[in-house]
């Protein structure tokens, strides 16, 4: 399916925010129209989180487009949705970010070979300031790096 390699949803600032330990993918609970929004590539996850409410995991503030097409069953654009784990990885993810500092961040959205929408999400640290200079030197210097091996 060619459409599954051209949607990937990124959310850029996560890695340079956050220490990233553990990564899962997870489905996502959708509505008929959030699906096809997606599909048109038209989904935001750089402010979104990921949060546990009485019966599970969900994720928070992802912005997902109204489908163009879509008539008064069209869906809110904000809403909560919740992910898709087996128990023992929920009750890990529960664990580990309850501690403090930890965090759960969603990294990017894809589609996967069987057309299912599917979400990155990471077991996170934020980083110090410190830590983002850091990384903002790495960045450079590789940058540069890469530069003088092309000549």
């Amino acid at each position: 399916m060619a459409i599954s390699s051209q949607i990937n949803i990124k959310n850029k600032r996560a890695s340079f925010e956050y220490h990233l330990l553990d990564k899962y993918v997870a489905g996502i609970r959708l509505l008929g129209t959030e699906i096809k929004s997606i599909r048109e590539g038209k989904a935001n996850i750089n402010d979104s989180f990921c949060a546990f409410f009485e019966n599970g995991l969900y994720i928070r503030n992802m912005h997902i487009a109204e489908y163009s097409f879509g008539s008064f069953y069209n869906h809110e654009s904000k809403r909560d949705r919740q992910l898709l784990l087996n128990k023992k990885e929920l009750k890990k993810i529960k664990e580990k970010g309850e501690e403090k500092g930890f965090t759960i961040v969603p990294l990017r959205i894809f589609i996967n070979e069987r057309g299912f929408a599917k979400v990155e999400i990471a077991l996170a640290q934020g980083k110090k300031d410190f830590d983002k200079r850091d990384t903002i030197k790495e960045r450079d210097s590789k940058r540069e790096l890469d530069r003088v091996m092309k000549r």
